[in-house]
């Protein structure tokens, strides 16, 4: 008998992701991509929607694993969180145990809210002066020579639809260049990578989409 498992969930949190396996990588890639399970050759979908979110430790500690680029591209986009400012870190130090406020939480959302928000972001306009943008900041990507690999034609798709969403959230039914630029650097950092090291140094992956945004100008 099948006994679905935890991804079995309108929200998977994988947390320290890049300590699992590579075989494990492989099956949650199905699970991203596909929005579906096979074991013992039957596809099972999942709940929709469907979505990953994960955190993942600094590659130089031991027991990491190198996510694959495949899996990376799944990911609409790469935040890093850094240390908590001082007022933060006095909260968490004072409160409760974060554990132990998990238990209070009351959901904000149903599944069908989300999936609302999910069909209205779908609907905000893009121009095609700014489709004419993100292709320019694609082909800079790949014909420039700084970056490893370019950006993929699913990156262009991840930069319209964090830019839609940058839009709905800040209450407009159209997008502005403003937002394809604010969502750039977590959109597209974990997917640039510099082919050579610049002043001795490699750069974050954030930085490079910085200089993207600087050398291609506004429609």
């Amino acid at each position: 008998m099948f006994h679905p498992g935890p991804i079995f969930s309108e929200v998977l949190l994988a947390d320290e992701i890049n300590r699992a396996s590579p075989k494990t990588q492989s099956a949650l890639l199905e699970a991203m991509e596909e929005s579906q399970v096979s074991v013992d050759g039957l596809s099972r979908p999942l709940p929709q929607p469907f979505f990953v979110i994960a955190t993942q430790n600094p590659l130089h500690q031991v027991g990491t694993f190198p996510l694959p680029e495949s899996q990376l591209e799944r990911f609409l986009m790469c935040i890093s969180l850094g240390y908590p400012d001082r007022a933060a870190e006095r909260a968490l130090l004072e409160g409760e145990a974060r554990r132990d406020m998990l238990r209070h939480l009351a959901p904000v959302a149903r599944p069908a809210d989300l999936q609302a928000a999910q069909a209205a972001i779908k609907r905000i306009f893009v121009s095609a002066a700014l489709l004419d943008y993100v292709q320019a900041l694609l082909a800079h990507s790949r014909a420039t020579g700084k970056y490893a690999e370019g950006l993929s034609p699913r990156a262009g798709l991840a930069l319209l639809a964090a830019a839609r969403a940058w839009a709905w959230l800040d209450g407009r039914d159209h997008v502005i260049p403003e937002d394809i630029q604010n969502v750039l650097p977590p959109v597209a950092g974990h997917r640039l990578h510099t082919a050579s090291r610049e002043g001795g140094k490699a750069l974050h992956g954030q930085e490079l989409a910085a200089q993207l945004i600087a050398a291609v100008k506004l429609p």
